[in-house]
């Protein structure tokens, strides 16, 4: 594509935040001879009030294209398109309004987190305490590059790992329990037999074949079923959730609780 770097671009005080853009063909295309990208840090867990939103689409539309991402593989908002003289604009307006720009190039990236514990039955810790306090501790490494590559941090609240950490990041952090799973050998029964009622009182859960579609697909054969027993075999669990997600009133983490870095 016709795109050139042509130089750094950014806002007073700030080394990154900012992607500049520029069109190998200004006089074809004038509407993008200047298409820079703004990243907006966002809340921990992607909460957003409607008010607060449209005070982001406000600003954008007022020095932008009007395009936004939300949200880009390092977790910010992302504003598509804008000019070099609108940076400053834009971002004393963010800056008004309590928004910080994020992380770009060779910095602490944005860190980002699932929603945890403030909706998610799984989450093993508080991804979104975790974030922001990090967030605060890696201000100067997120808004002036001083690393020879860029570095992500991502929090999950469980194995599920729905931030996919491991696939975005540098360090993850995963919730995750040291003791064994809990086991309701009634509801796994109920699971096996069709019998299990959906939570709310709704229609009975699907019957489900414990051994061809839990046991015989744990990753580490840590797990077995006899007919009437299920056993766990917690050891050489890795705690992949496979069994958990599959059957959720049957089994349920751990109690004692925390995460783990990779």
């Amino acid at each position: 594509t016709h795109w050139k770097h042509g130089g750094i671009v950014g806002v007073l005080g700030y080394g990154s935040g900012i992607i500049g853009r520029y069109s190998d063909l200004p006089d074809d295309f004038p509407g993008l001879e200047h298409f820079h990208t703004m990243r907006v840090n966002q809340p921990s867990g992607w909460y957003y009030t409607a008010k607060a939103l449209r005070e982001l689409c406000d600003i954008w539309d007022q020095h932008g294209s009007g395009v936004l991402n939300m949200h880009g593989a390092t977790g910010d908002l992302v504003f598509l398109g804008t000019r070099t003289e609108e940076l400053e604009p834009c971002f004393e307006k963010l800056t008004a309004k309590g928004w910080d720009i994020g992380g770009s190039g060779s910095a602490m990236r944005t860190p980002s987190c699932c929603l945890g514990q403030s909706r998610c039955e799984w989450a093993r810790y508080d991804t979104m305490e975790v974030c922001y306090q990090l967030t605060q501790e890696f201000q100067f490494d997120l808004h002036r590059p001083s690393f020879p590559y860029k570095y992500k941090m991502k929090f999950s609240g469980c194995p599920n790992d729905c931030v996919a950490t491991i696939a975005r990041s540098d360090m993850s952090m995963i919730g995750v329990w040291k003791d064994d799973i809990r086991i309701d050998q009634a509801a796994v029964a109920a699971y096996a037999g069709g019998e299990l009622k959906a939570r709310g009182g709704g229609a009975n859960v699907s019957k489900l074949d414990i051994k061809a579609d839990v046991t015989d697909l744990c990753p580490t054969a840590c797990m077995s079923y006899d007919g009437k027993k299920l056993s766990i075999d917690n050891a050489n669990c890795n705690h992949c959730m496979h069994c958990i997600n599959l059957m959720p009133q049957a089994l349920r983490p751990g109690t004692d609780v925390g995460c783990t870095i990779l």
